[in-house]
């Protein structure tokens, strides 16, 4: 790795992303991960890390558990060699793993990310998975139903060994033959079923001799009685493994032919962990995606070091590379300046290689061609030394590469020498960089380069905040505030005596003491800015809660208006159809009562004045939830434009309905409309024209002379009904619906549209007329009407 890497120790933040890996290939990756010096494959990188980072909140990670290398098993069986257990169960345990991978995936809800190039890369293979599963056990142990040779073979060796043992049974349970066994049991030796003989007895059991005890008291004899059966043995036992060689040759023959595609899938796979290993190191340090640039600008919100100790850590908010290209920290030791530019160079590093960084949302980081840092060792972890040549020697090789895509890191420019040459030298140093186009953050101890950044656009200070009281560091960057040494306070704190003190302050010069006095006015101020700064942002804090409470009483509030609206609604409605029910039953009995007096000479007359009165009545319910028909009643003023002419479209206004002028108006002031097949005699005070117009987008078809609002009813009378297509239900509610509506109009026949089909919605619609109340009578169609499709329905 580069030794500037490493000296900012992205080694270790790579072993902690490769500690979140669950192979092995994806930890050495991790170990061996370059930052990215392109911004669009930094950008990329990143892309990957978000994205898995967003499938680990929403779904879970995939298992990426047993997933291993075995590209060497893969090669030979490509090449024709035969693998053995292991290598197959190894096998059959990476397809295991990548189609547990696409399962996961296919359960993601159809969500697309970047990964997916890598998602469907995988190719499961659950044939090949259980074809070894199926037959192989174990490493040492092939199943019997690898085959069905194999599950023939081994059922025969079982016969053959139970009639063994039942023969060898009859020397251990023979008292006559037991008095000769050492032990009454069967064993095996050299693969063949022996017993146990004493050897002073060896001429008392026919047989072939295979072992010896280590005593010699013990001689294994297998029975001249069983050296066939035994035979018999070995022969289905050589036949056994001759089948499973032939079982393990064509397992690795079907791996062969599928070894490119396990190979690619086991690649992405082990791309895919490595990936997701990025986004759970994110959640370990609760980072977040920051925004990518290569214009050298960094501004990091609460950054926190990610090799320090999370609940120790002290965010720090640091920019550079927008307002000034270098920063130059002061302080003491110990306080935190090598920290803070460490902090600079490893969180580019991580964002160069695609890791999310422990800092807040909205910070930017740049991607950089060099990062470069000279970083003494006595202040990294190891706590070694460093010698001032080899502090130079270091710095002429940052000088020789540093451009404008670069970023350099210097820690304790100019230290280890004269004071005064070395504060020259660091300037120069710096102005040297500066005019390359490098992005520079350094630290220092001396005043001369306070003083150069309080002079030089383009720099600026920065210091790490010192408790004297306790004589401990906060840790905190300041950017804008130059550092104080605090040695004489410090010296003072720890009982240093004061003559000492005031002698030495005497010897600084004059200047000095005038900008040291000058930094502690600044730090006095900005104490008292960020004293201020924390009481608005908490009076901001309570106004915000406030607020929210407010809009949060608001959306309550509107939606108890809603449910209350919705509620008034619901019960107008019923209120509503209930008086349209009892309305038209008192039209149904007007009508009855019209049959009983038509001897009288103005029943008829009586009878359409109630109907009007009754359907002028159910306008003004209507009008409770239409705005339309209740502004049409409430032109009272209407004036007709011009006298009305035969033909005219108008709007007859206590109904609503529209008609057409068939006679004008009489000596009573009557005028005769046809409403669809209906001709009566309306009062002309009764009637609103209607100008028609060119039909326009902006316009309507029709206008009511008013000028005010379009009746709703502004529509052709329509005489038929079409339930084709729906089901019983749905039909007949839509001709109750139509009925209603006939009625309303003074429509007196119409017909019903219900097909022929299987006859299921026509016979329901035949039933529903018959009973009806208000239907006068009904027929299905003759030829030329539609015949049993239709029914013709007539009103009373």
């Amino acid at each position: 790795m580069d030794k500037h890497y490493l000296a900012l120790e992205l080694d270790k933040v790579l072993e902690m992303l490769a500690g979140h890996t669950s192979c092995d290939d994806a930890r050495q990756s991790a170990l061996e991960i370059k930052p990215e010096t392109n911004l669009d494959l930094a950008q990329s990188l990143m892309n990957q890390t978000k994205d898995a980072h967003m499938l680990l909140a929403r779904f879970g990670g995939p298992s990426f558990g047993g997933l291993k290398n075995v590209n060497n098993a893969l090669f030979r069986a490509d090449a024709g060699s035969v693998l053995n257990l292991r290598e197959l169960l190894d096998i059959a345990c990476v397809l295991h793993v990548i189609r547990s991978i696409v399962s996961w995936h296919e359960t993601n809800e159809g969500v697309q990310t970047s990964l997916d190039v890598f998602f469907n890369s995988l190719v499961p293979n659950r044939f090949l998975e259980d074809s070894i599963t199926t037959a192989i056990l174990s490493e040492e142990e092939v199943a019997d139903n690898a085959s069905p040779t194999l599950a023939d073979i081994r059922r025969k060796i079982k016969v053959q060994e139970s009639k063994v043992r039942d023969q060898l049974a009859k020397y251990t349970r023979n008292t006559d033959m037991s008095k000769y066994l050492q032990d009454n049991i069967i064993t095996m030796r050299n693969g063949r079923y022996v017993i146990p003989v004493k050897n002073e007895h060896r001429s008392e059991v026919p047989g072939l001799v295979h072992d010896t005890s280590s005593s010699g008291a013990t001689i294994f004899v297998e029975p001249m009685a069983i050296v066939e059966a035994n035979n018999q043995i070995k022969i289905l036992k050589n036949k056994e493994q001759d089948e499973i060689d032939r079982i393990l040759a064509e397992l690795s023959a079907n791996v062969g032919n599928f070894a490119n595609t396990i190979k690619s899938s086991y690649e992405c796979a082990v791309e895919l962990n490595l990936i997701f290993a990025k986004a759970q190191l994110g959640y370990a340090m609760r980072a977040s995606v920051p925004e990518l640039n290569d214009e050298g600008i960094i501004e990091l919100r609460r950054a926190r070091h990610p090799l320090i100790d999370k609940k120790t850590v002290v965010p720090v908010d640091i920019r550079l590379g927008s307002d000034y290209d270098t920063i130059v920290i002061t302080g003491p030791n110990t306080g935190g300046k090598t920290v803070s530019i460490k902090t600079i160079g490893i969180m580019s590093l991580m964002a160069m290689c695609g890791l999310m960084l422990p800092v807040d949302d909205r910070s930017k980081i740049s991607v950089f061609d060099h990062i470069l840092a000279d970083i003494g060792d006595e202040q990294s972890i190891e706590q070694s030394l460093s010698t001032f040549s080899s502090h130079m020697t270091r710095i002429v090789e940052i000088l020789k590469t540093a451009d404008n895509h670069s970023l350099v890191l210097i820690d304790e420019l100019g230290a280890g020498t004269d004071p005064v040459e070395g504060a020259a030298l660091a300037v120069s140093i710096l102005e040297q960089l500066r005019n390359q186009g490098a992005k520079i953050a350094s630290t220092t101890h001396y005043a001369e380069l306070k003083s150069y950044a309080l002079q030089t656009s383009g720099v600026i200070n920065g210091s790490c905040e010192f408790d004297v009281k306790s004589l401990k560091p906060t840790y905190r960057l300041l950017i804008g505030v130059p550092g104080r040494s605090n040695a004489f306070a410090i010296s003072q704190r720890l009982g240093l005596s004061e003559d000492i003190i005031e002698h030495a302050q005497e010897l600084v010069s004059s200047e000095n003491v005038r900008f040291e006095d000058v930094v502690d006015k600044l730090e006095k101020s900005r104490l008292e800015m960020e004293k201020e700064h924390d009481e608005a942002r908490k009076i901001r804090d309570a106004a915000n809660k406030e607020l929210e409470k407010a809009k949060q009483m608001r959306d309550e509030i509107q939606h108890l208006r809603d449910k209350e609206l919705e509620n008034a609604k619901g019960q107008a409605m019923r209120i509503t159809e209930q008086a349209k029910r009892e309305a038209y039953q008192l039209l149904n009995d007007l009508e009855e009562l019209k049959k009983q007096q038509a001897k009288e000479k103005d029943a008829n007359e009586m009878a359409r004045r109630a109907r009007a009165v009754i359907r002028k009545d159910m306008n003004s319910i209507d009008s409770v939830t239409d705005p339309i028909i209740g502004a049409m009643d409430s032109d009272e003023d209407y004036k007709l434009p011009r006298p009305l002419q035969v033909g005219d479209t108008v709007i007859i206004a206590d109904l609503g309905n529209e008609a057409t002028v068939v006679t004008l108006r009489d000596k009573k002031g009557l005028v005769q409309v046809q409403m669809g097949t209906m001709k009566t005699k309306v009062k002309e005070e009764n009637l609103r024209l209607v100008i028609k117009q060119k039909k326009t987008k902006s316009q309507p078809k029709r206008t009511v002379a008013t000028g005010k609002m379009e009746s709703k009813m502004n529509m052709a009378v329509n005489t038929s009904l079409d339930l084709r297509g729906m089901n019983v239900e749905e039909g007949l509610m839509e001709l109750d619906r139509y009925i209603d509506y006939a009625l309303r109009m003074g429509i007196n026949e119409f017909t019903v549209i219900h097909g022929k089909g299987t006859g299921v919605l026509r016979t329901a619609v035949r039933n529903y007329l018959k009973h009806s109340s208000f239907v006068k009578s009904s027929r299905l169609g003759a030829f030329g009407e539609g015949e049993d499709g239709v029914s013709i329905v007539t009103l009373k």
